[in-house]
């Protein structure tokens, strides 16, 4: 026996329009704030870094 919810002629299993044609948000400050964050921290490792190899 199969699922009425699974078959392919039910009305349940599909969503409305309205919610498969709904724009998401965009992400472009998330990126930036993340990529800023990656500099941040590849900057002060690096000077760290160099720090360590002066005092050798």
């Amino acid at each position: 026996m199969s699922d009425p919810v699974m078959t392919k002629g039910s009305t349940e299993a599909r969503k409305p329009v309205e919610q498969q044609t709904a724009k998401e948000p965009t992400l472009k400050g998330t990126f930036v704030s993340v990529m800023i964050l990656g500099g941040f921290l590849a900057v002060s490792w690096l000077l760290v870094f160099f720090l360590f190899l002066a005092r050798q």
